[in-house]
């Protein structure tokens, strides 16, 4: 059994091999979860929904999991 971690990890370790939860700074500085999936793509974060660029600075991540 593989464990997965839900502890945040550094945007520097993110795989690109599935869908992310990630952090990033706001205009204040206080850090936010963003209420959608994205996965690295390269050295670009893509939208997991829409596949569309998104421009952010992210902080940390760790694995997407569906509240559902």
């Amino acid at each position: 059994m593989q464990f997965i971690s839900t502890e945040w990890q550094s945007t520097s370790t993110a795989p690109s091999d599935g869908d992310l939860e990630i952090c990033a700074l706001d205009f204040d500085g206080i850090v936010h979860s963003l209420p959608f999936p994205c996965h690295k793509d390269g050295s670009n974060w893509v939208d997991g929904s829409g596949k569309a660029h998104a421009d952010i600075q992210p902080t940390q991540w760790r694995k997407w999991t569906s509240a559902g």
